[in-house]
């Protein structure tokens, strides 16, 4: 969704039924409605807190209950940022959400305010936010320091060893969550989260929100949509969440497309075998890619880059072709020179646990273990996974690992409430149609579910968040959106594949979409 947390990821994931049965039915079995946030007075102090990029931010943070149900108990915080409207006439407030779950929004209100056209920014004010238990709210959860500390065992099990051993890894930080964190899981999850944000809009003293969110931030809006349709003002969904696979079935249609895009990078190297000398048949590079990975079982590179890590490391490029070529020097230097030195800084890069890593994957397994019900008999997830990876084994069971908490999960899981609303105003899609994060058919699934809403394509196009890239068609159709509240389907081509650049030569922050990605993170 869709992916983050260690440099990386989030996950992902209808059917039209009358709208008052659905709404009434899903409502019903998802306890939303008695959980509904009070109305709150109580306004936001906003602060200056001006970044050289970002001179006009502002900060501010919101208490909100840590059950909806007992609004006058417990409560906790949100971290805020607001980059505030400058035209005379106001459309309101723009929430702005990366995925995830777990990815902190605090940087994302300045970026979307200065890649708007600036007449459209100073129409709104854009409001970044940290959603409950991330980053700068209160409390931030962390579960398991050290849990992706290299060299894990494969992730894939050939050998029962290693499945034990990741077994017990998992098991661990589920316990470890269960330990540290009992008084705030079982209100960690997507409804939640969507209360949150009524409760921002009335602190805001708005009418209605707007809100853009990225990949699972998709899902969250769509949530937020069902529970308060008459409280949204524009709606829009980049790189769609399926939610009628909302986590587990979403995620083995993530190993497919993931897969796929793997040979799409494979295919990329293979046309510039004059520059990475990796052969010009595809699947021979491919073989190569794992032949790299099976020699890593017992030479891991730089003493911490085993098969497991290697995933880690390519996983990006499924999220962003940008990537591309910094991943194909790395390949080529392995495989040819046996240079480990370049896949060690490419792992560093890519797929290493940042500082935010506790807290972000945290969140991430919290949200998706709660939100909906995952299977409890490890049997079910062995032969799902061995059944997938014989068609995708690039990251089948990486991504199992990744998720595999749920498993063991110490809070009982709610049932997904069905997003189905006809109640909207016009809703904007936006979707690559080769997008591995949130394949394809999650954007026409949720088409379908939000009446009246319109899917704008990036033909061809791969990468996984892609308004306010730098494709001038996409960005213009939803700045247009955005200003007026009108749409229709479309189709924009997607840019072209990067070209091969040296391996010293780092992509420039603010060069095409690699601003919106280093923001988006990856596995989400």
């Amino acid at each position: 969704m869709p992916k983050i947390a260690l440099t990386k990821r989030a996950a992902v994931l209808l059917s039209t039924a009358t709208a008052a049965a659905a709404a009434a039915t899903a409502l019903a079995a998802a306890p939303v409605t008695a959980a509904a946030p009070a109305e709150s007075a109580a306004g936001l102090r906003w602060t200056e807190c001006p970044t050289t990029k970002y001179p006009t931010l502002q900060c501010a943070s919101l208490s909100v209950p840590l059950d909806h149900a007992q609004p006058g108990g417990r409560t906790i915080s949100l971290a805020l940022t607001r980059v505030p409207h400058t035209a005379a006439t106001s459309q309101g407030p723009l929430l702005v959400n990366p995925g995830g779950p777990g990815g902190s929004g605090r940087s994302l209100a300045g970026f979307v305010a200065s890649a708007l056209p600036a007449d459209l920014a100073a129409q709104y004010d854009v409001i970044g936010f940290d959603p409950r238990g991330v980053g700068k709210s209160e409390p931030a959860l962390d579960c398991g320091p050290g849990h992706f500390t290299p060299v894990r065992p494969d992730s894939v099990p050939y050998r029962e060893a290693d499945e034990r051993a990741n077994l017990e890894r998992v098991r661990s930080f589920a316990q470890s969550c269960a330990t540290r964190h009992a008084d705030v899981l079982p209100h960690i999850g997507t409804v939640a989260a969507a209360q949150d944000l009524e409760l921002l809009r009335q602190a805001l003293a708005a009418p209605r929100i707007s809100y853009f969110g990225y990949s699972y931030g998709t899902y969250l809006g769509a949530v937020y949509a069902k529970l308060y349709p008459q409280r949204v003002h524009r709606l829009v969904l980049d790189s769609v969440v399926d939610p009628s696979g909302v986590w587990y079935e979403d995620n083995l249609a993530q190993d497919v497309a993931f897969d796929a895009r793997h040979k799409a990078f494979m295919a990329w190297v293979a046309k510039h075998h004059a520059t990475y000398r990796l052969g010009t048949d595809p699947t021979a590079v491919e073989s190569r890619w794992y032949a790299m990975r099976e020699a890593l079982r017992t030479a891991p590179a730089g003493g911490k880059v085993g098969p497991s890590e290697l995933e880690d490391t390519f996983m990006p490029g499924g999220y962003y072709n940008g990537y591309w070529p910094s991943l194909a020097e790395a390949f080529a230097a392995h495989t040819l020179r046996g240079d480990a030195k370049p896949l060690v800084a490419a792992y560093e890069r890519f797929g290493a646990v940042d500082p935010a890593a506790g807290n972000s994957y945290s969140v991430y397994t919290a949200v998706q273990c709660r939100d909906s019900a995952w299977p409890k008999d490890w049997n079910t997830w062995r032969a799902d996974m061995w059944r997938t990876h014989a068609k995708a084994p690039f990251m089948t069971w990486n991504n199992a690992w990744y998720n595999a908490p749920c498993a063991f999960w110490p809070t009982e899981p709610l049932q997904a409430p069905d997003v189905t609303n006809a109640d909207l105003p016009p809703a904007l899609l936006v979707q690559a149609t080769e997008d591995a994060a949130t394949p394809y058919d999650g954007a026409i699934s949720m088409r379908q579910k939000l009446a009246g809403s319109s899917l704008l394509v990036e033909q061809g196009g791969g990468n996984h968040g892609v308004a306010l890239s730098g494709n001038k068609c996409l960005d213009e159709k939803v700045a247009a959106y955005l200003r007026t509240g009108r749409a229709a389907d479309a189709t924009c081509a997607a840019p072209p594949a990067p070209e091969p650049t040296p391996a010293t030569r780092a992509l420039p922050a603010s060069s095409g979409g690699a601003a919106l990605h280093g923001l988006l993170g990856f596995r989400g």
